[in-house]
């Protein structure tokens, strides 16, 4: 199966790619990776299998039909994994994530259905369902984004899921909750807090640190996309959760315990605008196409704090 993987240079694409390139998903024989290499995309993130043989890099941007056009004629399938993703930057300014969350996605759906191309992987957030105070979601909740963020990652999941009903194009939306594990931008949360405290530094938590979000790992999460581009059902959503439902200021005190400082290293500043409070996915839906995340939060932390330290500090 060829593949075109979009945002293939970003935290979760490069780890798909790694991933695939080491012979983990054995029905992928080749990708080619689409990426503009904005600030959360670094070819650096491509560095152990940049030269695979069945690797091929692609610079350029999902809005650009003419690349899009060329790369889909060639492609059995398309995962994309390229967004604009951090909520502050969308609040500060939205008009990149509208164009390249939603429009981007157009312009991959048009040529999917030109060149029939047999599967289309979309890749989501939890967040667009909002927040949820008790239960969790199932893939039949409804769509109710806060952030402007969410709201473009919303919209792009009803256009993919237009192109299933108007066009027949064999679409799946994965929805993850938080991923956390090695090449995530440090401007996330367990990065940015990780980085600070090796440095020195306080790290600063929203209001009272006491959102909730469900963490899942990165290869936890990509071994969840594989499943959905072989196993998934054309038209169908699928959410991706790690079990591990965590507040913010527990999520902070389980790093500093792991880097064995105090309380003290924690500062809480003013909460941002619209922050949704807690998120919770029910995923038994993928649970039976053969999903099952990893079940040791703390050793992932401690693997994830070692891969800062030795990737950023050396």
């Amino acid at each position: 199966m060829k593949i075109l993987v979009t945002g293939g240079a970003g935290f979760i694409g490069s780890n798909f790619v790694s991933m695939a390139m080491t012979n983990q998903f054995p029905e992928i024989t080749s990708v080619v990776v689409l990426d503009k290499l904005t600030y959360a995309g670094k070819l650096s993130n491509l560095h152990e299998v940049i030269n695979s043989p069945n690797l091929t890099f692609v610079q350029g941007d999902i809005c650009d039909p003419r690349i899009v056009d060329r790369l889909a004629s060639d492609s059995d399938a398309i995962i994309n994994f390229a967004a604009e993703s951090h909520v502050d930057r969308s609040i500060q300014d939205s008009t990149e994530f509208i164009k390249t969350n939603v429009l981007g996605t157009q312009v991959l759906l048009d040529a999917a259905k030109k060149h029939n191309v047999k599967k289309f992987l979309q890749v989501s957030t939890d967040e667009v369902y909002g927040s949820i105070l008790k239960g969790s979601w199932t893939e039949n909740s409804p769509l109710e984004p806060n952030s402007p963020y969410s709201a473009s990652k919303a919209a792009a999941d009803l256009l993919v899921r237009s192109y299933f009903v108007t066009h027949k194009l064999n679409t799946s939306i994965s929805r993850c909750s938080n991923n956390f594990g090695p090449r995530q931008d440090p401007e996330k949360l367990i990065p940015n807090a990780i980085l600070k405290l090796l440095k020195g530094h306080k790290i600063s938590i929203y209001g009272d640190g006491a959102n909730v979000r469900d963490w899942v790992h990165v290869e936890d999460h990509c071994r969840a996309i594989y499943l959905v581009l072989t196993k998934g059902v054309a038209g169908e959503v699928y959410n991706v959760g790690g079990s591990n439902e965590i507040s913010n200021i527990q999520l902070a005190r389980l790093i500093l315990t792991n880097l064995n400082l105090p309380e003290n290293y924690i500062e809480f500043v003013k909460d941002r605008p619209g922050h949704d409070f807690r998120y919770s996915v029910d995923h038994s839906k993928i649970n039976q196409i053969g999903y099952h995340p990893s079940t040791s939060f703390n050793r992932l932390i401690k693997e994830t704090i070692n891969w800062y330290s030795e990737n950023y500090l050396c």
